[in-house]
């Protein structure tokens, strides 16, 4: 090559410009994936415990779908998905904000309640257009238990308790139960007309998003951060007050079965939820360590979604945690696993016996053993100390000795890497299953 002809090969490479991911987009890398493994395996061992089975469903709906599940004058649709036409028939798509609408969606075009109620569970990415914050990201990750045919306020308690047992089972700390009802349609109609009356009479002091909620969703005005409005918020009449006899009795049974069951919570007659679909039950588990993203798991029972999706009418209920949130959450407290690492890392000093040596490896990874082999042969394997370096930075507990000498007496060196080092030991490469079980004690 000559040296105008490597100038121009230089100056194509220097002329690409480096590409980032979509701001509030991330990627998860290796050591955080680790601990994304360890929460999404203590989910599902917690599921199957509490007989739910495994829903995926895809990542782009038809928009109609959360407009009309979630209401047209939310701010998730008015303000936060990512919809576009498809350039092949015009169909108008959305990337899935949350997922209930999805699972129902599902349920309906399956007709899964044909042989009774279903408990799922679903795990996956959502997408919201908002400003990028910790614990509050566009591209974003849920954990979700949907229950689906069941009327009563037990199976609001089942969720709320297999909530409360998950954070037992991951060591999450410092979180607290929020709970309200929201009653019934017409119970709300007689609220809202109340509402509405008392906003009215201060609407000098609503800000701009209240003024344009105040005739199509007041309830939102509620769930309002302005500390301006903390007052007028305050005085609003409770939603509380305009429930019915059968409402108040199903709240009721709910409490009492958590009381029964030492979960405590707390009463807070402003919690609406940000989805329209919301009837009777609400509920949120909440922090106060982690800013203003203080919610980390919520939900509530939903009678009239799947009607709206165009199914025969039955009850839901459920609740999505976010997951970053989760274990941002476990972080601040110290209960995060570290990252996974090797049982033991395999040295081989020439690289003719590769092949040799790949074949014991999988024998190996079949009895369970987790190895890492050294690698970069084209370049030469490397020295034994360089070798032994990278085998420290891997973690690993112990260290395979694939020598000559060795593998002429069918043996492989094991020596230790933690707790001091030093001690080394032979063994039989004829007999793996003998000794495989002592690498895998240490890890």
């Amino acid at each position: 090559m000559s040296d105008n002809q490597s100038k121009d090969s230089s100056s194509k490479v220097s002329a690409f410009k480096k590409l980032s991911a979509v701001k509030g987009m991330n990627d998860v890398l290796p050591g955080q994936s680790a601990q994304w493994e360890w929460l999404e395996s203590m989910v599902r061992s917690l599921m199957a415990q509490y007989a739910y089975r495994n829903i995926r469903t895809p990542i782009v709906e038809p928009t109609a779908l959360f407009v009309r599940g979630l209401g047209e004058v939310t701010d998730i649709v008015e303000k936060e998905m990512y919809s576009f036409e498809d350039r092949l028939n015009g169909e108008a798509l959305t990337l899935r904000p949350e997922s209930t609408a999805g699972v129902v969606r599902a349920v309906v075009e399956h007709n899964m309640l044909y042989e009774g109620g279903k408990r799922l569970y679903y795990m996956g990415p959502m997408f919201r257009h908002e400003r990028p914050q910790r614990g509050r990201y566009r591209q974003f990750h849920q954990i979700g238990a949907e229950v689906l045919g069941f009327q009563g306020p037990e199976i609001d308690a089942e969720v709320i308790l297999l909530a409360h047992d998950l954070w037992k089972v991951i060591g999450l700390k410092d979180v607290r139960l929020e709970l309200n009802s929201l009653g019934q349609p017409p119970e709300r109609l007689a609220h809202r007309v109340s509402l509405i009356a008392h906003f009215e009479k201060y609407s000098e002091i609503l800000d701009e998003d209240a003024k344009r909620r105040l005739y199509t969703n007041p309830l939102r005005i509620l769930d309002t951060k302005n500390p301006a409005m903390k007052e007028v918020v305050e005085s609003a009449p409770k939603l509380m007050d305009f429930l019915g006899e059968a409402s108040l009795a199903h709240f009721n049974a709910l409490r009492q079965i958590l009381d029964a069951n030492d979960v405590p919570y707390s009463l807070n007659p402003r919690l609406v939820r940000g989805m329209d679909y919301y009837n009777l039950t609400v509920f949120e588990f909440i922090t106060d360590q982690l800013g203003s993203q203080g919610t980390v798991c919520g939900g509530g029972r939903y009678d009239y979604l799947i009607e709206q999706v165009g199914g025969k009418p039955a009850p839901a209920v459920g609740w999505a945690l976010g997951i970053e949130r989760v274990l941002a959450l476990l972080e601040e407290q110290g209960g995060l696993p570290t990252d996974a690492v090797p049982d033991a890392y395999a040295i081989v000093p020439d690289a003719s016996s590769l092949p040799l040596v790949l074949k014991y490896l999988r024998s190996l990874r079949s009895l369970g053993v987790k190895v890492q082999m050294h690698a970069g042969s084209g370049e030469g394997v490397g020295s034994m100390k360089s070798q032994f370096k990278k085998a420290d930075g891997s973690g690993a507990a112990y260290a395979l000795i694939f020598g000559a000498d060795e593998l002429s007496q069918n043996t492989v060196s094991v020596k230790s890497l933690r707790d001091g080092g030093g001690a080394q030991r032979s063994e039989s490469l004829d007999n793996l299953e003998s000794w495989a079980q002592s690498l895998q004690s240490s890890s």
